[in-house]
This record gives C-alpha cells, sequence and structure tokens, in this order.
C-alpha cells in the first residue's frame, strides 16, 4: 500500500488498434499525450502510433519476457506519482497480452488503473460471426507443442459454448487439424487480418476453412470462432459422448479421412480406447465383415 502523504500513480490500461491505424480512439491518444511514460510491447510499434500523431514520448519495453524484471521499474514511477499509459502490439492489454502482472501489483500498491477500451479481434470477430448472442468461451493462443495442443482441445469438446481462438499463421494449419480431430467438423468463422487492407473472413466448417487455406502460405494474425459441443456440425464429426462412445472402426475410418497416417491414426484409436493396436486392427476386421 502507498504510505500516507505518498503521491499516487495512475495506470492506463490503453487498447490500441489491431491493424487499422484509424482505429484509435480520440480518448486513447488524449491519455497517450498526457502520459509520462508508455510502456509497450514493441516500442516500434508504438511508436509509429505516436508520430503518426505527432507525440514524442518517452517510452519503455514491456512484453511477457521482460514482464517480472520492468515490474520494479514501472511501480517506481507510479510511486512517484507518474502517469503510465500500457499498450501492446494491438487490441487491449491482459487479454491475450501482456499486462496483468503490472495491473495487480499497481493496484495492490494502491495507485489507479484506468481501462481506456479500444479495439479488439475478440469482439471484432464475434460481431461478425454470425453465432446467437450469448454466452462464449475465450481461449486464446493453444499450446504450440502439438501433444499439448490435443489435449487442450480435447478437454474442450464437451464446452457448450463457441470458442473463439487465437492463432499464428505459421501453426493455424495445424491447429485447424487438431480440432478436427478432437472436435468434430464444426461450423467456425475465421477471421484473418482484421481491420488492414487484406482483412479476410472465412466461413463454413473447420474442414472448409483448412481447405481453402492450403492453398499457400497464411499471412497475418489470425482469430478463428467455433460452435460448441451440440451445435449442428458435418456428418463425420465426433458424436456427443467423445470419441471415447465412437466405434474404434468408425473412429479409425473418420481419421483417415481427416488425413491422419493410417499408422498414426491406429496409435490414438489404441490409446484411446484403452487398446493394443493388434486389438484395434481385430476390431476393424471384425467391422468390415458384419458390413458384408
Amino acid at each position: 500500500m502507498i504510505r500516507s502523504g505518498a503521491p499516487r500513480g495512475t495506470l492506463y490500461v490503453v487498447g490500441t488498434p489491431i491493424g487499422n491505424l484509424d482505429d484509435l480512439t480520440p480518448r486513447a491518444l488524449s491519455v497517450f499525450a498526457q502520459s509520462d511514460l508508455v510502456a509497450c510491447e514493441d516500442t516500434r510499434r508504438t511508436g509509429v502510433i505516436l508520430s503518426r500523431h505527432g507525440l514524442v514520448k518517452r517510452t519503455i519495453s514491456y512484453h511477457r519476457f521482460n514482464e517480472t524484471r520492468r515490474l520494479p521499474q514501472l511501480l517506481e514511477a507510479l510511486r512517484k506519482g507518474m502517469r503510465i499509459a500500457l499498450a501492446t502490439d494491438g487490441g487491449t492489454p491482459g487479454i491475450s497480452d501482456p499486462g496483468a502482472i503490472l495491473v495487480r501489483a499497481a493496484r495492490r500498491e494502491g495507485h489507479r488503473v484506468i481501462p481506456v477500451p479500444g479495439p479488439s479481434a475478440l469482439t471484432a470477430l464475434l460481431s461478425v460471426g454470425g453465432f446467437d448472442p450469448g454466452p462464449f468461451t475465450f481461449i486464446g493462443f493453444l499450446p504450440h507443442r502439438k501433444g499439448e495442443r490435443r489435449r487442450a482441445l480435447l478437454a474442450l469438446r464437451a464446452e457448450p459454448r463457441p470458442l473463439v481462438f487465437f492463432e499464428s499463421p505459421q501453426r493455424i494449419g495445424a491447429a485447424l487439424g487438431d480440432a478436427i480431430e478432437a472436435l468434430g467438423d464444426r461450423e467456425a468463422v475465421l477471421g484473418r487480418e482484421m481491420t488492414k487492407i487484406h482483412e479476410e473472413f472465412l466461413a463454413g466448417t473447420l474442414a472448409s476453412i483448412r481447405d481453402a487455406l492450403s492453398g499457400g502460405r497464411v499471412k497475418g494474425e489470425i482469430a478463428l470462432l467455433v460452435a460448441g459441443a451440440g451445435a449442428d456440425v458435418e456428418a463425420g464429426g465426433i458424436p456427443p459422448g467423445g470419441a471415447a462412445s465412437e466405434p474404434v472402426a468408425a473412429r479409425l475410418r473418420r481419421l483417415i479421412g481427416a488425413g491422419v497416417d493410417r499408422r498414426e491414426a491406429m496409435r490414438r484409436v489404441a490409446r484411446e480406447a484403452g487398446l493394443s493396436r493388434r486389438e484395434v486392427y481385430r476390431e476393424t476386421l471384425r467391422a468390415r465383415e458384419d458390413e458384408e
């Protein structure tokens, strides 16, 4: 807590454009102008915004790799009564971006913490998604490693609310493939480069979106909105009970149909069903004989 009589600083949490610089609000511009220090995820990107409006401000880098190390310096500035504007590369700090650590520490010491709302990729995608208004589940970025990403998606397959993800262009293809396998081929909307010159929205199913992106190198920031469990999905999606309730042979066929290598598909089905690969093979043969 601040000592009696000591100055109280102000931390502004400022939303900045996710692409189009004209989306900077007049209030955000005023806050930047009045601040003594601008803590930003990338000083170059925020510098472009400041210079566009003729502002020359002291900036300091504050990102996920140094936020703990920078914390004492920023708190000391607040203790001196300074006004700090916190900004990220785009959107709102603390929403899948650095900021929460500084906000908690500043509030704990008794400094003013003031939100300056602005653009958000999350709300931008939801507004054009066409899904029924109501509750949704914001996930943010999925884990980078394939195994961890699959486990995260499998944990979400029974979630009834629409899911919103952020993803990088380098991993979107793999993430879509894992989502199809874990969630089924659900209805989805993908937003890429939102508010920018090459803005693009793809609506359909997860598989159709993956196919649409498979023709070349994907560029730009991406947000993905996926229907929740129980919503209408394409034939072949995971049934309501999840992969565990799906017959072994049907699960194997669906994985192979989704592009998974046959050996890898058998390994996954065996693990999920608690069987050996030989038993999976036998179940597949038995199902084939029953169909004949």
